[in-house]
């Protein structure tokens, strides 16, 4: 219930926030006595669709922290963290980014790589992975999180969601409006937009945003396969991330909040909505990639 209660409130300050940003720009009045200002609405869209993206993923790292009760290893208490935290480190200085925050949290096999910039990120990974892996598995899972980090997966999804989002915006307010005028067009007391277009802007909203998520989840499933091999390169060899992909797919993948899933390690979902390849389709890629 904390999770639900943190990732809604986030979400209701989000939309106020961007909704205060349109007013003061004025864009957020695109319907005029003269009709639709195409001008004003793309601004709004634009603000609505990538603001979101943006502040969602500015906040990543944050929100992971307090959702997934990440506990950061600033000082080793045990051999395990200690070999974590030097894993992460080597991966670190192989990819050519800077060295991100570690964590551990409490959940079944997973884990997970967020933040705006890869210079400051996070890689968290669960207790579960750690108990039902062996150490070169762990290590493959930690190296396919650090690929992310420096291919910037994050940026990337957040821009291609924003992208979606400011298209979903932007169109459904453009139908909804043309659907309003026909249905109104021999209604001479007509200012304002009527029903028509309150019911086509909410019905393409969510209709427009399905296809989005197709889409976004399509991009994701292709930076996964690109992480796959981003850990098989810096551990030198493909078998261990295969072996941890078999491993994985024998397990239960734990559940993350939907911000972060695109970065984390889960199994097969959905196949259209699914973030992730199938787990079969991933070792294929795999093993049929003729360099790494």
């Amino acid at each position: 219930m904390k999770r639900i209660a943190l990732f809604l409130l986030t979400n209701v300050a989000v939309v106020v926030v961007l909704g205060i940003v349109a007013s003061l720009l004025g864009v957020n009045r695109y319907l005029t006595a003269n009709g639709l200002n195409l001008g004003a609405l793309l601004g709004f869209a634009f603000i609505m669709g990538f603001g979101g993206a943006i502040i969602s993923l500015l906040m990543s790292k944050p929100i992971a922290k307090m959702s997934m009760g990440v506990q950061i290893i600033n000082n080793p208490r045990n051999q395990d963290e200690a070999w974590i935290v030097e894993t992460v480190r080597r991966f670190s200085e192989q990819a050519g980014i800077q060295m991100p925050e570690v964590g551990i949290y409490q959940g079944e096999a997973n884990a997970f790589a967020t933040g705006a910039f890869k210079n400051s990120a996070l890689v968290a990974v669960s207790t579960g992975l750690l108990q039902g892996m062996t150490r070169e598995e762990v290590e493959a899972v930690i190296g396919h999180e650090v690929a992310h980090v420096a291919n910037g997966d994050m940026v990337t999804m957040a821009l291609i969601q924003g992208v979606m989002n400011t298209f979903v915006v932007f169109l459904s307010r453009v139908i909804g409006y043309a659907v309003d005028s026909f249905l109104r067009r021999n209604d001479e007391n007509n200012s304002g937009p009527g029903i028509g277009y309150m019911v086509t802007t909410i019905v393409l909203d969510i209709l427009l945003g399905f296809l989005a998520a197709i889409i976004v989840a399509w991009f994701s499933r292709q930076r996964e396969f690109r992480a796959d091999a981003g850990a098989a390169r810096l551990m030198g060899r493909k078998q261990p991330m295969i072996n941890a992909l078999y491993r994985l797919g024998g397990m239960v993948p734990g559940e993350m909040p939907k911000s972060l899933q695109a970065m984390g390690i889960t199994g097969s979902l959905g196949k259209l909505f699914s973030s992730h390849p199938p787990i079969e389709e991933r070792v294929a890629a795999l093993q049929n990639a003729q360099q790494l």
